[in-house]
């Protein structure tokens, strides 16, 4: 079994730099949720609005969601029916609460829009990291895309994925920048950031993506739910927030799960008719839309669109 692996080939000019704030922020919002957790955003009624002079009424802080109820664990299992098999290599890693831990660090993620919206988010999501670590072959058992999450890091990586030019996010002797985790977080300036939004050192210590579940799952979810220019976020495009930019439109890029794979691996896969990569991921979609009973939406492929690179 060998999976498909795009490595998010990003430039790294696109990667946006989180500020301290920002990141401080993420760290807290992920802490708490591992203790029982609050969305530290303020309330509307909390706000107080410049110009009134009064008492400073204190933040209201909210309960974070899980979106549990939306995927209970009979159908994350029904979804990943052979990631704890033996003849994968990611057996027993990517556990179903590790997912669920590492989701309420991202509180837009399952519960954004409708019912439908929500599900079909978490369906898109979790059909492109089955994409990228799947273990599945034409005539695999339950069919080949019943084997998602089988990888955990990529196997005979041609090289150390430093780009050296990159002096923002240096690369540490002796450290590769392999593609780990769910969605084979890949490349120096890839590590660096998402590290640092979620509290660890990328750079130092790339092998705690495919050392810790929870981390795992987070950077997949940090990218997701991350844009960087000028490419939107997968979130915002699978919730209906995209707004096209008229270089977007020039390019075709249309809203659906089809823009979602050019944002992972446009320059790859996209603008190539009937790419095999691109049919495994709409394959994954395919399955995983009807087993949470909701339509796939338009745009499946990206086959007529011209990627962001």
């Amino acid at each position: 079994m060998q999976p498909f692996f795009s490595n998010l080939k990003m430039n790294s000019s696109r990667c946006i730099p989180f500020s301290l704030v920002s990141s401080l922020l993420t760290i807290i919002v992920c802490s708490a949720a591992l203790l029982g957790g609050v969305d530290a955003r303020p309330s509307s009624a909390s706000r107080v609005e410049p110009g009134r002079p009064g008492p400073i009424r204190p933040v209201r802080p909210r309960p974070i969601v899980s979106i549990s109820p939306l995927i209970p664990k009979q159908l994350f299992d029904k979804l990943f029916l052979h990631k704890d098999d033996a003849a994968c290599p990611a057996n027993n890693f990517y556990s179903y609460e590790s997912f669920i831990k590492a989701a309420k660090c991202f509180p837009s993620f399952g519960s954004t829009g409708n019912l439908t919206t929500r599900k079909r988010e978490i369906a898109a999501f979790l059909a492109q990291i089955s994409h990228e670590t799947t273990g599945g072959w034409a005539t695999a058992p339950d069919g080949p895309y019943s084997w998602g999450l089988c990888f955990k890091e990529e196997v005979s990586p041609g090289s150390d994925y430093c780009d050296s030019s990159n002096t923002q996010w240096p690369c540490v002797p002796g450290k590769s920048y392999k593609g780990r985790g769910p969605i084979q977080l890949s490349w120096n300036y890839n590590y660096g950031p998402a590290g640092r939004a979620l509290g660890f050192d990328g750079l130092n210590n790339p092998e705690l993506v495919s050392n810790n579940s929870i981390i795992a799952f987070r950077t997949a979810l940090w990218f997701w739910t991350t844009p960087q220019s000028p490419k939107p976020s997968c979130h915002d495009v699978m919730v209906g927030t995209y707004v096209p930019t008229q270089a977007d439109v020039a390019a075709n890029r249309t809203a659906g799960y089809g823009l979602v794979t050019n944002i992972i691996n446009g320059g790859l896969e996209c603008g190539i008719p009937n790419d095999a990569r691109v049919n495994d991921r709409i394959g994954y979609f395919k399955r995983y839309a009807q087993l949470f009973q909701v339509d796939t939406g338009p745009n499946l492929d990206c086959q007529y669109q011209k990627s962001f690179a």
